[in-house]
């Protein structure tokens, strides 16, 4: 029996939406999940499906709020207030110790500095607040020494670059966020969640991996003390799995910028159009060289956190290789539970993906490139 989706789609579109039920058939009756797209300004794809879920309903986006961090740092770079290769020192002189004087904007937004946590790790509420961890990670020593490669900085990249923000400009990127970018353009992504809106927030479910993907998530365990569970603050006495971290009012409501943000697919997806395209009379927020600077690939290769492939950008996913229907020039960030976000300024396309349950095996959901083919396909189709 077919899957009941709800919402609309362009005309055109009409394969996304029966793309995004043959997904929901696959994941079964529990499965709860938004798709929003826009081409050119325009939202072409308004979907959503599954019990309790709205087309409105907002769910933690874990790492996708890296976009909307980034997308501040890259706008007060365009604007001439932040320079990419000035160190980080210079702008926030205590970051300077334990041997990272040199180490530059560039190559912290390139997840190449080695701050990757704190040697006793942060609990919840710590993580809840950018400033607790920024001040701590000023005097700790690099897990690698920087510039030598590249890794993951997952629960505190936004927390680095937020201090450099609110060092150079006493504004902090969640309050540059707002003013500069969600309420102008009222989308439904919030870096700190008012508690007006609680009663839109859809708690993110936990994994319920097969017997096989259980032995699968066993053997890719690393300890809490590897770089992986320091990352991922696995060694701190307090932890909470990751899936937890958007179901804690503390963390909705301060919304750090590593993994703070609450969203709908329509929020997401609107996000990335304000960037690259215009919408409603608004002209793109990034000139055409800064997104294709964002885009630029900067670190390749093996992560040392993930211990997998990876490429980034300046603070986005460059996204290419993960979904190469789309081709060079994409940008965007995923999420831990399986939400997926980005901008192909080739095509016009802005894409969001949200789902409530979290996905195996962790990171954007395989149906992304499924989703993401059958609107690219459909844009392309009409021009």
């Amino acid at each position: 029996m077919s899957s009941t989706v709800r919402g609309s789609v362009a005309a055109g579109f009409e394969s996304v939406r029966a793309e995004f039920a043959a997904v929901a058939d696959a994941e079964g009756g529990d499965y709860a999940a938004q798709l929003a797209a826009y081409h050119h300004g325009e939202r072409v794809v308004d979907l959503w499906t599954g019990p309790e879920i709205a087309e409105d309903s907002l769910i933690g986006v874990f790492s996708s709020t890296k976009g909307a961090a980034h997308l501040v740092v890259a706008l007060l770079v365009q604007d001439g207030v932040l320079d990419l290769d000035e160190t980080v020192h210079h702008y926030w002189p205590e970051f300077g110790a334990e041997g990272k004087q040199a180490i530059t904007l560039r190559e912290l937004l390139t997840h190449r500095a080695g701050v990757i946590g704190a040697d006793a790790g942060f609990s919840p509420e710590e993580l809840a607040d950018d400033r607790i961890i920024a001040e701590r990670l000023a005097g700790q020593r690099p897990y690698w020494r920087p510039g030598i490669g590249f890794g993951y900085h997952a629960l505190v990249i936004g927390a680095l670059t937020g201090e450099v923000v609110r060092r150079v400009t006493g504004r902090t990127i969640q309050q540059w966020h707002e003013d500069r970018v969600r309420a102008p353009y009222d989308l439904d992504f919030y870096l700190g969640l008012p508690e007006a809106h609680e009663s839109r927030f859809l708690t993110t479910q936990p994994m319920a991996p097969t017997a096989e993907q259980q032995v699968l998530l066993d053997e890719g365990f690393t300890g809490p003390d590897s770089l992986t569970g320091i990352a991922f603050s696995r060694h701190h006495p307090d932890a909470v799995e990751l899936e937890e971290l958007p179901n804690l009012r503390v963390i909705r409501a301060l919304g750090p910028a590593s993994v703070g943000g609450v969203a709908s697919a329509r929020g997401l997806a609107g996000f990335y159009a304000a960037a690259i395209s215009t919408v409603d009379g608004k002209a793109p927020l990034l000139k055409p060289d800064t997104a294709a600077a964002v885009a630029q690939v900067h670190s390749i290769g093996y992560d040392m956190v993930l211990r997998q492939h990876n490429a980034f950008g300046l603070g986005f996913e460059a996204l290419g290789d993960k979904y190469p229907v789309l081709g060079q020039g994409v940008f965007g960030h995923s999420g831990a539970a399986g939400s997926e976000a980005l901008a192909d300024p080739r095509s016009g396309i802005a894409y969001g993906y949200n789902r409530r349950r979290y996905a195996f095996p962790g990171g954007p959901a395989p149906e992304n490139v499924r989703l993401i083919e059958a609107v690219h396909t459909a844009a392309t189709s009409i021009g």
